[in-house]
């Protein structure tokens, strides 16, 4: 392995790849100390939309293959979204529900293929004809509700992978029992969002029944996904997570639509789009850090807590993106 290196900015402090990238290189060289280790580690990162994960997950993999020589997949949990045609199944499955009516939340991604994806990236050096192709999901299509480009335009992965990491918005996330649920919904309906008022005015209502069907699609990332991460990390914005979740999103639309002239959402588009997504953040990210509720005597069959416990970094972001919080849990 490489010598450590210095891996603070130019006035010193480190950036948020930086600190991720140290969690990951110690929980790299921790699994590859163990005996037998033939695997490579699976390693998620989670964080809101436009707080720059994906970025920051792209300059972890760089800083990692320039420090220790790795070699290493990066896959995207949009990317394993399903095709349109199937996105528009899911819809149509659930009419009256506005959380999948369209892509983002969990019950729109093609588990089966992550699973396959993920199984077969454990096998370091695979059979000469057992190619491995990451997808790619291309949101600008489709009027903006995006498609999965053909698999001859996917990612080719070369053998002998020592790292993965998956990167996603609702990644951790974790279901609650029904009784919780209810709980917690009618306790948010209550309060009223008040302190989220004006960022969050257009949000299309939801009901219990419709985060009842997220939190059943949950169960499935949980038992297919979830065990195949034992080192994690959390980006979490602060201090107003919500209003800044819709600044950085549009930011980021306006970005690719630069890059690609001007196919995408518009802004009305883009702050409906992020409406849907605030149930995910109020009701299921507690799931990161705690997995199943268990105050009821919820016992789920794998276990109450994540399998990253222990290998979990949670960073804590200002506005600008500056670390102003580090924590291991």
């Amino acid at each position: 392995m490489a010598a450590n290196p210095d891996t603070s900015s130019p006035d010193g402090v480190k950036t948020l790849a930086e600190i991720i990238a140290e969690h990951l290189r110690d929980s790299v060289r921790q699994h590859w100390a163990m005996p037998h280790t033939t695997t490579p580690l699976i390693a998620a990162i989670q964080g809101p939309q436009g707080s720059g994960k994906t970025t920051a997950a792209r300059a972890v993999k760089a800083l990692l293959e320039d420090w220790e020589g790795y070699k290493i997949v990066l896959l995207s949990l949009d990317d394993l979204y399903l095709p349109h045609d199937g996105l528009r199944s899911v819809a149509a499955a659930h009419p009256s529900n506005p959380l999948l009516n369209g892509r983002g939340h969990p019950g729109t991604h093609d588990l089966e293929l992550g699973r396959d994806i993920l199984e077969r990236l454990k096998q370091r050096n695979p059979e000469p004809e057992d190619v491995i192709i990451l997808p790619v999901f291309d949101k600008s299509l489709e009027n903006g509700e995006g498609d999965r480009l053909p698999e001859d335009l996917g990612t080719k992965v070369e053998p002998g992978v020592e790292l993965v990491i998956v990167e996603g918005w609702c990644l951790g996330f974790y279901p609650l029992s029904d009784q919780e649920l209810e709980k917690h919904h009618n306790a948010v309906q209550a309060q009223g969002h008040e302190s989220d008022a004006a960022e969050s005015k257009r949000r299309q209502p939801y009901s219990l029944q419709d985060l009842k069907d997220i939190n059943g699609y949950l169960k499935s990332y949980v038992e297919v996904l979830y065990p195949f991460f034992t080192c994690f990390a959390q980006i979490i914005p602060g201090p107003d997570p919500i209003a800044l979740t819709y600044k950085w999103r549009l930011q980021q639309e306006h970005d690719m639509k630069a890059l690609n002239g001007g196919r995408g959402m518009t802004d009305e588009q883009v702050q409906a789009f992020v409406d849907r997504y605030i149930p995910g953040y109020i009701f299921f990210a507690d799931g990161v850090e705690k997995g199943y509720n268990t105050e009821i005597g919820v016992e789920p069959v794998l276990g109450k807590f994540p399998p990253w416990r222990g290998h979990h970094l949670r960073v804590t972001i200002g506005e600008q993106r500056n670390v102003t919080k580090v924590e291991k849990l």
